[in-house]
C-alpha cells in the first residue's frame, strides 16, 4: 500500500490560514462563505501554485505584468486570476490579450488606466472586466491609489462612464509594517459608505479588498 503524499508547506499554510479565516468571520457574525483569498503568488514558481491549485485553490494574484504573462498559459484556465496594484497604461493590452481568464483588476487608480482598460476590454471583445477602485488609505506618497476625498469620483467614472468595466468595490494596501491598521481599514469602510450612497447601490454590491496574512482578522 502506498504512503500517502506529504503535504507541501505551501498547501499547509493555506490551511492554516483559511482556518483562522473561518474563526475571524464566525467572530464578527460573517458567513466564511462570503470571503474570497486571493493566494498572492508573485515571484512564487509554477511548481508551488500548481501544488495549491490541487489543493482545491483557485484564485491567485499577481502584481507584476510580465510575470503573469509568462505564468498564465502555463496554469488550467479555470484559475480565476486577480492582477493587483498599479498598472501602466502601456501595459493594459498586453496584460489582457495573454490573460483572457483575468477574473479581476485590483485596481483602477485614476480616470486614466481606467479608460484604457475599457478601450481595450471592447476592442478585444471581452467580457466586461470586474475592477475594484484602489484607495491610498495610509497616505504614503509612493503608494498608488486615489486619497480617499477623490474615492467617489472615480468610483463614479468607472461606473458610470466606463461600459466595459465593472464596478466591484473597493481596495486598499496598508503599510507593510501594519502601522496602519486598522485605520486604513476603517478609512476604506467609511469610502464605502459614500459610493454607495452616491451611487444608490448597497453594501452587497461593493465588495472591499483589504487585509493580508498578519492583519486580515482585524479588517
Amino acid at each position: 500500500m502506498a504512503a500517502p503524499a506529504v503535504e507541501g508547506a505551501a498547501v499547509t499554510a493555506l490551511r492554516a490560514v483559511l482556518h483562522r479565516i473561518q474563526t475571524a468571520a464566525e467572530r464578527s457574525g460573517r458567513s466564511f462563505k462570503d470571503v474570497r483569498v486571493v493566494g498572492i503568488s508573485k515571484t512564487k514558481p509554477i511548481s508551488l501554485i500548481r501544488e495549491v491549485y490541487d489543493a482545491g485553490h483557485r484564485c491567485f494574484g499577481e502584481n507584476y505584468v510580465q510575470e503573469i504573462i509568462d505564468k498564465a498559459p502555463q496554469l488550467p484556465e479555470d484559475i480565476e486570476w486577480h492582477f493587483v496594484g498599479h498598472l501602466q497604461s502601456n501595459k493594459v493590452k498586453s496584460l489582457l490579450a495573454a490573460v483572457p481568464n483575468l477574473a479581476m483588476f485590483e485596481g483602477v487608480d485614476n480616470e486614466k488606466i481606467a479608460n484604457h482598460l475599457d478601450r481595450a476590454v471592447s476592442n478585444m471583445g471581452r467580457d466586461p472586466l470586474k475592477v475594484l477602485v484602489q484607495v491610498n488609505t495610509s497616505g504614503e506618497e509612493s503608494k498608488s491609489g486615489v486619497d480617499p476625498s477623490g474615492c467617489v469620483e472615480l468610483a463614479k467614472h468607472v461606473k458610470l462612464g466606463c461600459p466595459n468595466l465593472l464596478f466591484s468595490g473597493l481596495m486598499t494596501i496598508g503599510m507593510p509594517d501594519y502601522t496602519s491598521t486598522p485605520e486604513n481599514f476603517k478609512t476604506l469602510v467609511n469610502c464605502r459608505n459614500e459610493v454607495c450612497k452616491a451611487l444608490g447601490i448597497a453594501e452587497e454590491q461593493c465588495e472591499l479588498s483589504m487585509g493580508m496574512s498578519g492583519d486580515f482578522e482585524q479588517a
